[in-house]
């Protein structure tokens, strides 16, 4: 009988891509990753209902100390983002240092199973022809999450089970109903895990940032305000700057070192360009010609073309056909052929 450990957040979709693997004969260890004390689907509430799942499918349940991993490769991280200006994107750092990596180490070193599954909505396929796993948009375009998985490796992929990446966010609703888990009507997380433990982001990064006042300037250098804090503020945001104008103005600019907001209108916000650092080529292996593909700078945002430019030192310039608005440094810039992620990186300060 084939072994499976599986990730076990608390919510409905871990919960049914355990029950869905459990039915399907292999033999299933439920696994929760301790990452911070406090509430949330994540902490406290999320590991009781964990717990409550591996009862009701009668498998065993185990919890992993992963506290000082999460403290260094997302909370440190996190703050030492904002505090230089730019925005970090904790999700994919977190899936690649804390969970997947962390995870399949254990399994295979602690457990002796070789593969780990999740409640992730994407897909991986081998491909014979490059001898690669690949990384694919989930079905449900809603609830894809390949965007946050770019950062994987072939390792990771090998070694990986997506039982959700095949179906809609509905039917997992229905499977969980229908098999009466406990986590069925779960109301699904709105927020990363943080900003559920604390309230918001702000009362987050308030705990580890003191809140340095400083001046809301416009493109010609103008005073229009004043800033509590420049890690409360990120490219593109328009709502809460506390200034007074014409015309909608949005950031275009955090300087750390002059402590200042930079505003402006949307088309001072666009860029044509930008760098991308840490890229991981994921489907396809490292490339050193340019190539012509989309790009998804945020999670929602809408894939766009671009030119791929490489760099040295696993950096790419990314040329946009057209301006982009909001590229903001410290998100992830995901590349895309059709459903399939090539790669993906973080995109670098000006």
């Amino acid at each position: 009988m084939s072994k499976v450990v599986v990730g076990l957040s608390g919510g409905v979709d871990s919960s049914v891509a355990a029950a869905i693997l459990h039915h399907q004969g292999y033999e299933v260890v439920g696994l929760t990753l301790w990452l911070m004390k406090g509430k949330g689907q994540c902490c406290s509430e999320g590991m009781v209902d964990a717990a409550r799942i591996c009862e009701q499918l009668n498998i065993p349940h185990q919890i992993v100390d992963t506290r000082e991993l999460f403290q260094k490769y997302i909370i440190d991280y996190l703050v030492t983002g904002y505090e230089s200006g730019v925005t970090p994107l904790p999700c994919s750092q977190c899936n690649r240092a804390v969970k997947f990596g962390p995870m399949l180490q254990y399994a295979k070193e602690e457990l002796g199973i070789d593969k780990i599954a999740t409640g992730h909505y994407a897909r991986i396929e081998y491909d014979e022809k490059s001898d690669r796993y690949q990384l694919l948009r989930a079905v449900d375009p809603k609830k894809d999450q390949s965007y946050f998985l770019y950062d994987l490796t072939q390792d990771l992929l090998a070694g990986t089970v997506f039982p959700l990446g095949n179906q809609t966010k509905s039917e997992t609703r229905h499977i969980a109903a229908e098999l009466g888990l406990k986590t069925a009507d779960k109301p699904e997380s709105q927020d990363l895990c943080l900003i559920e433990a604390h309230g918001s982001m702000q009362k987050f990064l308030d705990r580890y940032i003191n809140q340095k006042e400083g001046d809301i300037i416009d493109l010609e250098g103008k005073v229009l305000g004043k800033h509590t804090g420049i890690h409360h503020y990120t490219i593109g945001q328009r709502k809460g700057l506390g200034i007074a104008a014409a015309e909608p103005l949005y950031v275009v600019k955090i300087d750390p070192v002059m402590n200042r907001v930079v505003v402006g209108n949307k088309t001072a916000g666009g860029r044509s360009e930008c760098t991308v650092g840490r890229i991981n080529w994921v489907s396809i292996a490292e490339t050193n010609t340019p190539i012509r593909c989309l790009v998804q700078v945020r999670y929602r945002s809408r894939p766009v073309p671009v030119n791929v430019i490489p760099l040295e030192n696993s950096r790419v310039k990314l040329v946009f056909d057209e301006p982009q608005f909001g590229i903001t440094p410290g998100q992830a810039a995901v590349l895309y052929q059709g459903e399939i992620v090539l790669g993906g990186g973080i995109i670098e300060r000006e």
